[in-house]
């Protein structure tokens, strides 16, 4: 059954063409040697910014593609349809760089973004921290004002791009003693004094991601640095995150239909007993109830783009969204391994590379529990 996706338009498809040929030809080839060197090469990032593929959502004037989540959200499917791992394209495009556009100032703007839309400016953002975990609450990285600086002194774990950002947002204490409003956010380069990359961190999956700890010791950065207001960062990470959870949602939605079409070419060739996996009756009822559960993942997710592209998603419907794919995706996933039989336990396959780099999806951006909790508060 072919959904007919009303979502995007003629412009929105017309991309991705474009990122679907990108991705197969300069992306799937380094597969290995990303997976191998735990990061993806700058040169990819450069030659993606020479595509017009970064930052499509940022205004043309500051050099990014002037499109809306439409752009964006084709471009993250077809990453991920066509199997590339571990390239945190989203973090620095769709997560990262919006924090700019709508907190910057005019000046921030003018200086940061151009080299951002080009890949030479990588982005990162410094939430979680040893200890915390979601509880963004109990940061204990501060900033203290002297004069006309910043003097930043902490760390982060779990940062996306860790290694071959350039630039990263950080989520500081200004005010310790007021909790959840006394954090900022702070943009720091990466080449100032203090500052320091931890280890990359060895992962279940997604090799290729540079996932590191960060350290912050006497980092001194120019008030003009603040992002948005001094002691509503909490509130912009707040404001942001939705976009960041269907980001996730949408691209959980894209990998299962994706593995969902590559299990069905699988189980159709491949021989058992004298007939083909497909042709046993539990193979069919499996199949046929990931194709239903992928469905209602599709349906939900186009009209929660839909409404992100109209400026009405709520929190709740985010987190709506990223529970339902995510949760689908690796019951799917799990289902979808088991009829591959001992092949689905080898990297080799796309399905066993889905299965160790997508567990995470119930993880960050909101654990699933998280996301119970703030649904559970609307009901």
């Amino acid at each position: 059954m072919h959904i007919n996706r009303t979502v995007y338009r003629e412009d929105h498809e017309m991309l991705r063409e474009t990122a679907r040929r990108f991705f197969e030809r300069e992306c799937l080839p380094k597969q290995a040697q990303w997976d191998e060197a735990g990061q993806v090469d700058r040169e990819t990032w450069l030659k993606a910014g020479r595509h017009n593929l970064l930052c499509l959502t940022v205004p043309a004037e500051y050099g990014g593609g002037g499109g809306d989540f439409g752009h964006s959200a084709v471009l993250i499917e077809e990453l991920y349809r066509a199997g590339v791992s571990g390239w945190s394209l989203g973090v620095h495009s769709d997560i990262v760089a919006p924090y700019i556009v709508r907190l910057g100032s005019e000046a921030q703007k003018q200086q940061w973004l151009p080299k951002i839309c080009t890949g030479e400016t990588v982005l990162a953002v410094a939430m979680t921290e040893p200890g915390t975990g979601s509880d963004l609450k109990a940061i204990r990285t501060t900033a203290v004002r002297d004069g006309d600086e910043w003097v930043i002194n902490g760390s982060k774990t779990f940062i996306s791009n860790g290694l071959s950002c350039d630039m990263v947002v950080v989520v500081c204490k200004t005010d310790p003693s007021a909790g959840a409003k006394g954090c900022s956010l702070i943009m720091v380069e990466c080449d100032r004094p203090g500052f320091r990359r931890g280890r990359k961190l060895e992962k279940v999956g997604q090799a290729a991601a540079d996932t590191a700890e960060m350290f912050f010791d006497e980092v001194r950065v120019p008030v003009g640095n603040l992002l948005g207001e001094e002691n509503k960062g909490f509130m912009h990470l707040m404001e942001e995150l939705p976009q960041e959870r269907l980001v996730i949602a949408l691209y959980s939605a894209a990998k299962l239909e994706r593995m969902l079409e590559q299990t069905i070419e699988y189980v159709k060739d491949r021989k058992a007993f004298n007939q083909t996996v497909w042709d046993f009756q539990n193979t069919k009822f499996k199949l046929a109830d990931i194709k239903a559960q992928a469905t209602a993942v599709r349906l939900t997710i186009d009209h929660y783009i839909g409404e992100h592209m109209r400026r009405r998603l709520t929190v709740q419907e985010s987190a709506i969204a990223k529970l339902l794919a995510t949760e689908t995706l690796c019951k799917c996933l799990d289902d979808m391994v088991q009829l591959h039989g001992g092949y689905g336990y080898m990297l080799e396959y796309p399905i066993a590379r889905a299965f160790v780099d997508m567990r995470v999806t119930r993880i960050f951006g909101g654990t699933s529990e998280v996301l119970r909790e703030l649904i559970a508060r609307q009901l």
